[in-house]
Formats: structure tokens, C-alpha cells, sequence
């Protein structure tokens, strides 16, 4: 699935804040919170039909959604954000509140709303009421708050995930997801051991995404070992396998993204380390068994792509097919519901 991406980058640092004002007319009022030159700021947009996703990467701005935006562009969904980066205060008719960054909260497009914020790097889920109805009670109870408990940083996670699997996603998997989505949501702000089991999909899933941040952060480790992951998951040894089946398991998992570290090096002419210096660092302490793995993982040697990168060839994979679908505004992309 590719988005559709709004950003200001490439205009004229006078026409930059308009240009994202008016991106959002007549959905939202965008309005700065200190005058400056430049304003950039970007938005990502998958549209799947009941359920829309956005990354919005800008600086600080107060956002509001009036009696006449709701006329204008009268739609009608909950909306679950999670910030990476950025605090938010919120005012809807139930109140005001704060949510830290990390901190998922739950609010609706159907009706008038405020916020302000600091600079923020976000990721919204947007769930239609006609396509959720049933789950109308739940969640008009459960909106103008964050979820600042465990089930919170779970659905936190859970929103990221979903995010960086877009990409790899197709049409068909789309009632899947929505599926996932609802138990997620469900569990998350009605917690009990039903709920839990349904949920157990994207539970995996968020393990799997934390899992796969370990990982990254520990690749240089010898102390990265399935035990070690077991611990910073809180889960045991046979759950972190069952986990890692469909991945070929725990060890080889760590292996192939060991091995992609010393590639993504090696197809760089900064470190000019040895080869078998750079496999030590990731933890290959024998230089014959790395070289089987990366030639069995990659099919050609690691001197071959050291030899391609000195020569200035680049060894990519191809480049994603670019979205066709003609988008000229946010409201655009609910103009099905």
C-alpha cells in the first residue's frame, strides 16, 4: 500500500504555512502558535477505505475543529493518536486533558475539538463510525482521554507497527486488518481475558515490533540471545519461540538482521575497516561460518558488495510504484464514507 504525502519542504518558505492550512480546509482550523520563517511539515496518508492512517511529521500549531468545519466536511470518526514525538493538550465537549508523548488518547472528528502541541511526530488511526458502529458505546465512553496504562503502551506500539507494515500490505489484507484493529481497540479500553484472547494477533504483533526494536538497539551485543529478549519482553522462552516461528526462529531472526547491519556497511565507503573486523563487531567471531551465512543469505560474498560499492555500482532493491491516485486535499481521502 503506498500513501499519499503532503509535505511543504519544497515551497517557498512564505507559502509553507498556507499551503498546510489549506491542505486541512475545511477539516481543521491550522493555526501557528509562534510566528516564524519556515514551516516545514509533512503528512502520510493510507486510505483503506473504513479506516484511514496518518503520519504527520510539523512544527508546533494549535488545531480546531468548529460548527462550521463539522458542516463543511462533516465527518465522522474516531481517531486513536499516538505521538512519537510531542505533547498535546486537548479540549473536546467532555473536557480537556494531556497526553505526553508516547501516551495513546482517543478523540472524534464528529464533532468540535481543539489541541495544541509542540513540535510533533504523530501517527493516527481513523475509524469510521458506520464501519465501527458496534463499537459506538466503547468507544464514545472512552473518548477525550488518554490511555496512560499497560493496554495503553500496548495500543501505542500496536498503532507504530501497523504503520511500518503498510508498505508491505495489499488490498486483500485490508478486512484483516480492520479485523485486527477492532479486537485491538476493544481489548486496549475494555480489558478482560476474552477480549485478551481475541486480541492475541496484534498482542504478538506489538511483541514482535518491540522484539524487533531490541534487536536493533543490542545487534553488536553478544548479550543479545534469546534469553536476553525473553526478559525485556516479559514473556517466556516457549512464547518468544511460538513468536519467532514464522520468522524461522529467535537465533536466525537476530542472524539475518545481523547480517544486514554488516551489508548496509559494507555497501557504504565510509568504514574501511576489514571485512572480518566488521563481522566481529556484530558478533561473527569466525570468519568462515559469516562468510557461508552472508553468501547463503545474500547469495554473493561480502567482498562482492564491498568490490560494488568502491566501484560506485549500487546493489538496491527497486524502487516502490508511485500512487496514482489524484489527492488535492486531507478531506479527499474521506470522501467515500
Amino acid at each position: 500500500m503506498t500513501p499519499s504525502i503532503f509535505a511543504t519542504q519544497s515551497l517557498a518558505p512564505s507559502d509553507q504555512l498556507q499551503a498546510w492550512q489549506d491542505w486541512f480546509s475545511p477539516v481543521f482550523e491550522i493555526c501557528v502558535v509562534a510566528q516564524g520563517g519556515e514551516f516545514h511539515a509533512q503528512n502520510k496518508v493510507w486510505s483503506l477505505g473504513d479506516i484511514v492512517i496518518s503520519r504527520v511529521v510539523a512544527p508546533p500549531v494549535r488545531v480546531v475543529r468548529t460548527k462550521a468545519n463539522l458542516a463543511k466536511a462533516p465527518i465522522d470518526h474516531w481517531v486513536m493518536t499516538h505521538c512519537r514525538q510531542g505533547a498535546t493538550s486537548v479540549q473536546t465537549p467532555k473536557g480537556e486533558f494531556d497526553a505526553a508523548s508516547g501516551v495513546p488518547f482517543l478523540w472524534s472528528i464528529g464533532e468540535e475539538f481543539q489541541s495544541q502541541r509542540g513540535h510533533v511526530d504523530r501517527t493516527q488511526i481513523m475509524m469510521s463510525r458506520d464501519a465501527f458502529r458496534d463499537l459506538a458505546p466503547l468507544l464514545d465512553t472512552s473518548r477525550g482521554s488518554a490511555l496512560d496504562t499497560p493496554w495503553g503502551g500496548l495500543l501505542g506500539d500496536y498503532i507504530l507497527a501497523v504503520e511500518r507494515w503498510l508498505p508491505s500490505m495489499k488490498a486483500a489484507d485490508k478486512p484483516r486488518l480492520v479485523s485486527a484493529i477492532r479486537c485491538m481497540v476493544v481489548a486496549s479500553f475494555a480489558p478482560s481475558a476474552d477480549h485478551t484472547i481475541a486480541a492475541q494477533h496484534g498482542i504478538n504483533s506489538v511483541l514482535m515490533e518491540r522484539a524487533r526494536r531490541i534487536v536493533q538497539t543490542h545487534l553488536r551485543s553478544p548479550q543479545l540471545l534469546p534469553a536476553m529478549l525473553s526478559r525485556s519482553l516479559g514473556i517466556s522462552r516457549s512464547r518468544l519461540y511460538r513468536l519467532f516461528e514464522q520468522t524461522g526462529g529467535v537465533a536466525r531472526y537476530i542472524q539475518r538482521q545481523r547480517l544486514l547491519g554488516i551489508y548496509a556497511l559494507l555497501s557504504g565507503l565510509e568504514d574501511q575497516r576489514s571485512i572480518a573486523e566488521i563481522a566481529e563487531e556484530f558478533c561473527f567471531a569466525d570468519t568462515s561460518s559469516f562468510g557461508r551465512a552472508f553468501r547463503s543469505e545474500f547469495g554473493l560474498s561480502a567482498s562482492d558488495v564491498r568490490a560494488a560499492a568502491r566501484a560506485g555500482i549500487v546493489l538496491a532493491t527497486p524502487a516502490r510504484a508511485e500512487m496514482t491516485t489524484e489527492v488535492t486535499r486531507f478531506a479527499d481521502h474521506f470522501s467515500a464514507h
